[in-house]
């Protein structure tokens, strides 16, 4: 069992975001197994059987619960066809009809996007059609032609617009930088990928309580504007988290550009180089890059590192072998360490 009873249970009451695809509980009282954020009415300890994988649920005649889906992704809902529709036509002006073509009740949508990204819909694809207007601004488009694309009539409102969120006037585009922001599931929960064109600046477990910090920060390091969007380092990490949450191990080859110093820089290619399956000390870690008496500077830059996963900070223990902390949780990081040691 990753983690005790009485922990699970906790979890379960608190609907705890970081025990996502931890485990699973069966309630005895009704047949039926859930996640551990069902909004459903908790059951009594006693009543409650956990189980580390769905399947194991499955096995035990337990069926899975109607609300919360506990054989869906974590955050898998209409959203993904409405997100995968809204990067087909960025320059859409969204109507019911639209919703109705997916297949998808509107207010649903609405309210469970709200949820999700802390957005409204209404928000998130003005910020996509002002990303597309700078990227044809870029590519050079007039003023005029990304005002209309973008779905404004009125120049004024386009120019408010854009300057608020991208930082400059639509005339001096090219001196804009611009980040895209994606979500993307996994079994343990959604994770919050930002990238350029190029290289994938940050990978974190969105309900991360650092995380709003951690990307202001970036922010402020690249003086760029963080709109919603896919880019190639996105498509390309999300489809090897896919490979490695099934559990084929293979090197991440999606670039990466994490911004730190260069002792940072150190230590996080020393992090890459520890095989799944396999743990190191801090101690370790820093004699790996002949700085063995930097022991709690390895640590910070441990905690400090902003691509979770592939940059393997969980693989970094205690020297007495006691896990440590983990931004994303201890129990994700046992969950992943026990990934890890399955495969290896």
């Amino acid at each position: 069992m990753l983690a005790s009873p009485r922990e699970c249970y906790r979890a379960l009451l608190e609907r705890d975001p970081a025990y996502e695809g931890v485990f699973f509980v069966g309630v005895k009282t009704t047949g039926v197994f859930c996640r551990p954020t069902c909004p459903a009415r908790k059951p009594r300890f006693e009543n409650c059987e956990f189980f580390e994988s769905a399947a194991q649920a499955l096995e035990a005649a337990y069926r899975p619960c109607l609300r919360c889906r506990p054989l869906d992704l974590p955050g898998e809902s209409p959203l993904q066809a409405l997100l995968d529709e809204v990067e087909r036509h960025p320059e859409r002006r969204w109507t019911a009809e639209h919703f109705r073509a997916l297949g998808i009740d509107e207010s649903t949508a609405r309210r469970q996007f709200k949820k999700r990204f802390g957005m409204t819909f209404v928000e998130y694809t003005r910020m996509r059609r002002l990303r597309e207007a700078a990227r044809k601004l870029n590519g050079g488009a007039t003023v005029i032609d990304a005002q209309l694309d973008a779905g404004y009539e009125s120049g004024s409102g386009f120019r408010e617009a854009f300057a608020r969120v991208i930082g400059v006037a639509p005339a001096r585009a090219e001196d804009a930088a611009t980040l895209a922001v994606d979500w993307l599931d996994t079994p343990l929960g959604t994770m919050i990928a930002i990238a350029d064109d190029h290289a994938l600046l940050l990978l974190e477990f969105a309900d991360r309580p650092e995380l709003e910090r951690e990307v202001e920060r970036l922010r402020g390091k690249t003086r760029a504007a963080i709109l919603p969007g896919r880019n190639a380092p996105i498509e390309s990490i999300e489809a090897e988290l896919a490979d490695y949450f099934a559990g084929r191990f293979k090197p991440f080859m999606t670039p990466l550009r994490p911004l730190g110093t260069s002792f940072q820089q150190q230590v996080w290619e020393a992090l890459r180089q520890i095989p799944p399956g396999e743990t190191r000390s801090y101690s370790e870690v820093a004699a790996a890059i002949d700085r063995p008496a930097a022991v709690r500077a390895v640590a910070r830059a441990n905690a400090t590192n902003p691509i979770a996963v592939v940059v393997p900070c969980h693989r970094v223990i205690g020297k007495d072998g006691d896990l440590t902390g983990y931004g994303g949780g201890l129990a994700r990081k046992r969950w992943l360490l026990r990934h890890e040691s399955k495969g290896a």
